[in-house]
């Protein structure tokens, strides 16, 4: 049994083309730690996005274990799988996915009113998180009435509505120019510490990567620890 809230296991992925076999993770292992981002690099096509799909329960390794908050989830069923990653997982993508037609408050409300809370309850946490991200005063503002950052502030903020004990990222600054992406990612760090979730973070941006608690980076495959 597996004491981090996340922890992979010699993790292997691989996908048929053709008659071969394209090998894109090789017995991958790695575990997360409460308060603390971690970062993975890596060139295009490393396994990056691979392993942190694996890490979210929407793909299946061929090979290893996925371990959450104690739990073997390898094996989950799909009904499973879904139910025990909306309760343990949050996602920050590089397109926001915000519901257009809600407002920010409203689409951080929603998660929360989908796993049970009660409206008022998953306000009240809303508007904590807006503050965290300095949004507070853009509540009632629709992801059209928002900057690009602004928007992505709000998805990190839906992200942690659940209080998930993990929060995977995709390359969550990848559409925003680099003033504003270290912004985004100084307001990423804040929240995460202060709700002692753990992060695992996919980024190409080596200068926000440096400032992050552990880099890992992805090369052909396998993991090696570069800081931290």
């Amino acid at each position: 049994m597996s004491s981090f809230p996340l922890e992979l296991s010699r993790i292997s992925r691989r996908f048929k083309q053709g008659d071969a076999y394209l090998h894109v993770l090789e017995a991958v292992s790695l575990s997360l730690t409460p308060g603390k981002l971690t970062v993975l690099v890596g060139p295009s096509g490393s396994g990056k996005s691979t392993l942190l799909n694996i890490a979210g329960l929407l793909e299946s390794p061929n090979s290893g274990e996925v371990w959450i908050n104690g739990k073997n989830v390898t094996k989950l069923s799909e009904t499973h799988r879904t139910a025990f990653r909306r309760k343990n997982i949050g996602f920050i993508f590089q397109v926001h996915r915000l519901l257009p037609e809600f407002n920010a408050l409203e689409n951080i409300v929603i998660p929360q009113m989908i796993n049970g809370l009660v409206r008022s309850s998953a306000e009240n946490r809303a508007i904590q998180l807006l503050k965290m991200v300095n949004l507070e005063n853009r509540k009632l503002h629709r992801p059209g009435q928002l900057s690009g950052g602004e928007q992505q502030r709000v998805s990190i903020a839906r992200a942690l509505s659940n209080a998930p004990a993990i929060l995977l990222a995709d390359e969550p600054t990848g559409n925003l120019d680099p003033a504003t992406a270290s912004d985004v990612f100084g307001y990423l760090k804040q929240i995460v510490y202060a709700s002692n979730t753990a992060a695992l973070i996919v980024t190409h941006n080596m200068k926000i990567a440096a400032e992050m608690d552990e880099m890992l980076e992805m090369r052909n495959g396998e993991i090696v620890k570069v800081m931290g």
